[in-house]
């Protein structure tokens, strides 16, 4: 079975990363929910109160709560 985005990106940078958990992005004080990652081993994060989606890496400036 071929390994998803989310366990490669977990295995390599050693975070805790979920689709739906919820993330602190300290650079703009911002709390959000992960819903997917990308190719590139980012993710991709709904802040409270967007609708859009913003593209974070997983280890700068981010904490797993």
């Amino acid at each position: 079975m071929k390994e998803s985005r989310m366990s490669r990106l977990r295995k390599h940078y050693g975070v805790p990363a979920k689709k739906g958990g919820r993330v602190l992005f300290n650079y703009n004080g911002k709390q959000g929910r992960i819903t997917s990652a990308d190719e590139g081993q980012r993710l991709r994060v709904v802040f409270d109160g967007e609708t859009k989606r913003s593209i974070i890496h997983p280890t700068w400036m981010v904490e797993y709560i």
